[in-house]
């Protein structure tokens, strides 16, 4: 169990992939539709609509119940998520009502602290470019967490078609080909990413939406994550949404903690 939740918390690390408690939410449904649109030729008007569905925040606190299965061997816990947009994102695994991981990632730095090893890792953030593609960094994994699209997908090339009446945006930036599938609430539905030379692949898929103060957000989400015979699979149901609210991110190494590389 130890290496499979510390395995799990650097994947999350690695792959950058509101107000409201759990009680009775709206939960907002895509329209049915069965016909088709003809594909919009303005293409800067069509990013800017699908753009403007975006969750804007300052900061987001999040807490979700989660399964995270690493090749098989499966383990429940609770993850808290606090984000600083454009700045940091921590997070905190606990089990069995102790705290086994955190996590400080910024745009320049990658902090994780293995409480159950007594260990603790600090990198630059182009460190994850060892595992996955360079093209992963900060902005993904926020737009992760939060639901929203990612800037560096909308590019001259990329492709911006309709299909089976929602819209969809393909494309290769270097080396790195993305694939993004919106429901008919011009939210994302899908994300899907493929590193063409290594062959991993990173699925990340929403649920339903809900409506919070005046965003739609969504109430789970799942990753998944293969590389070579290595799967990593995160399933997330978040029970309490906050935006916008006063927020610390704690982040302490005792000195008995072995720094490893």
């Amino acid at each position: 169990m130890r290496r499979n939740i510390f395995n799990s918390l650097l994947f999350l690390a690695f792959v950058s992939v509101i107000m409201a408690c759990k009680t009775k939410k709206l939960i907002v449904k895509p329209p049915k539709t069965v016909t088709e649109t003809p594909v919009d030729s303005k293409k800067s008007e069509t990013i800017k609509e699908l753009r403007s569905k975006d969750i804007s925040f300052n900061t987001l606190s999040l807490k979700a119940k989660a399964n995270l299965d690493v090749n098989g061997n499966s383990n429940n816990v609770n993850m808290n998520i606090r984000m600083e947009k454009d700045k940091k994102i921590w997070v905190s695994i606990t089990a069995l009502g102790i705290e086994v991981a955190r996590a400080l990632i910024t745009p320049d730095s990658i902090k994780v602290r293995n409480n159950l090893q007594g260990v603790y890792l600090k990198k630059p953030f182009n460190y994850v470019h060892t595992y996955t593609n360079k093209q992963v960094n900060f902005e993904l994994l926020q737009a992760i967490f939060s639901g929203n699209t990612v800037k560096e997908f909308f590019r001259d090339e990329t492709l911006i078609a309709q299909e089976n009446a929602v819209w969809t945006l393909s494309g290769v930036n270097e080396g790195l080909a993305y694939r993004v599938i919106f429901n008919t609430l011009l939210k994302v539905n899908e994300n899907n990413l493929n590193d063409i030379a290594s062959g991993r692949s990173l699925r990340v898929a929403y649920g339903e939406y809900q409506n919070i103060n005046g965003y739609l957000f969504p109430t789970d989400l799942k990753i998944n994550s293969m590389a070579g015979d290595k799967r990593i699979n995160i399933n997330m149901e978040f029970s309490k949404i906050e935006s916008n609210v006063p927020l610390d991110f704690p982040f302490n190494v005792p000195n008995k903690y072995e720094v490893i590389n």
